[in-house]
Order: C-alpha cells, then structure tokens, then sequence
C-alpha cells in the first residue's frame, strides 16, 4: 500500500484509539502488520506526540490552574491536591515501565500477546461498567493509587490504558465525569515520560540525530486533530454513563477471539 496511505490510516487510529478504552498500542501492532508498515520508533513518538498535545490542548485551562498552584508551592487547594494525586498515579507506570522496560518492548515486536490483551481489556470495561449506589465526588489518594495500577498494567500492548484507568475508576465509585477527567489528565505525565524516553533511545541509536520528514508531521497533525475530536466526543457523551463501557467490552472480545482464532 501507498506510504501516504499507511501513514494517514495509522496516524487516525492512534487519534482514536489513543483516548477510546479499545487500545492504541493493539491497533497500531495490528494495523502496522496489517498495511506491512514499518515507521519504527520515530512514527511511533510523532503519533503519540499529537495525542499528546491534543490532551494539553483540551484540558489546557486545567493545566494553567495546576501549574499555577505548582508555582505558589499550594498544595491546600484542589488544584494543588490534584498535583499530589497526579504524582501518585504516575508512579506505578513509572516504576514498572522502568524495571521492565526492555521485558515490554519485546512485546511490542511481536503480536502473540495481543488477542490476549484485547480480552483483558474487555473483561476490565464490562466489570467498570456496573452501577454502583454510591459516587463520589472527590478523588483519594488510594483513588489515584489504584487508577495508576490500571495504566501501569496498560503499558502491557492491547490492554487499554484509558479502558483500564477508567475501569478502575468506576470501582472506585468515582462519578463519571471525574474519573473520566483524572484518566485524560493522569496520562500526560506518563505519555510525555515515556515520548521523551523513547525518542532519547532513538537519537542515540541514530548516532545523535534524528530525522524530521514529511511523514513525522503528517503523522503529528492528523493524530492531533482525531485526538482532540475524540476526547471531546468521550468527555460529553460516552464517558458520562459508565454503561457505555460495555459496547467497547464486545468490540474487544470480539476483536481478540478474532485474533486468537484465525490470527492476523
């Protein structure tokens, strides 16, 4: 298939799937076999860098409040707790990703595991998507511990990091619409972490230099766009009834006994 083609397909399905509980390092593996794609790890980050700054932008007026307490040292008000909450639920990520780094990217060579995280993904929304009698509206520190876990297990390819993190959200009786919040903005750190780690091992494996072409963009403004399009679309309609997990649970299901019965 033409370069341009594959470059676009992937560049919308990292959009998407970046910020839907369906997984965007699953569909990318799958996709790059799929349209015989190799970009290699500089395509990788230029995707990732738009989602990534299509979470910024989204929740920019947010970040302006965290900072801003950041700045002060306040720790007091809600957006300096939010600072704390955030660093709590990074860690697990950060930890695991750290220790296991090279256990995880040989994952992400190769495709066996990934009908498995599908179904690990479908099991964890259809269990997130169960009403309970009681919603809280405030985040606890144990709150934010446990949504961390749900992204350090996503780091495994196919196991939804957003599906995951929400999931355990909605254990946690957090309302919808603030766990749905927590999940867009626990990803930042992580996401820009891992984008600064990956492409320091790219520019040294490239001898100090890394190439910016036509694609690397391409890639960037197309992920963006789809990225920022699709938070907006979870944030007012999916993500506010926890039920609407479970049409993502059956896609993924679907998707992985696909996968595990008949392959790629």
């Amino acid at each position: 298939m033409n370069e341009l083609i594959s470059v676009i397909i992937l560049a919308i399905i990292q959009g998407a799937t970046e910020w839907l509980p369906i997984s965007s390092s699953g569909h990318l593996v799958l996709f790059t076999e799929l349209l015989n794609f190799e970009g290699g790890l500089a395509f990788d980050v230029a995707l990732h860098l738009g989602t990534l700054l299509a979470v910024i932008i989204y929740f920019w007026n947010d970040l302006i409040e965290i900072l801003k307490s950041f700045i002060k040292w306040d720790f007091k008000t809600e957006n300096g707790k939010l600072i704390l909450l955030l660093i709590t639920a990074s860690l697990p990520a950060v930890i695991l990703g750290f220790l296991f780094y090279d256990f995880f990217n040989k994952l992400f060579s190769g495709t066996e595991f990934l009908a498995w995280g599908f179904l690990i993904t479908a099991l964890l929304l259809f269990i997130g998507s169960f009403n309970f009698s009681f919603k809280k509206e405030k985040i606890s520190y144990f709150d934010s511990f446990i949504m961390g876990i749900g992204q350090a297990i996503a780091i495994i390819p196919s196991i939804s990091r957003s599906g995951a993190t929400v999931a355990f959200g909605f254990l946690r009786g957090i309302k919808e619409e603030k766990a749905a919040r927590f999940s867009f903005l626990m990803s930042i750190p992580v996401i820009f972490g891992a984008n600064i780690l990956i492409g320091f091992k790219e520019v040294t494996a490239n001898t100090g230099s890394l190439e910016i072409n036509s694609s690397l963009i391409l890639g960037i403004i197309i992920s963006f766009a789809v990225g920022i399009l699709t938070i907006h679309l979870l944030m007012k309609y999916i993500f506010r009834n926890k039920k609407n997990l479970r049409y993502f649970a059956l896609y993924c299901l679907l998707l992985g006994l696909y996968i595990l019965i008949f392959g790629i």
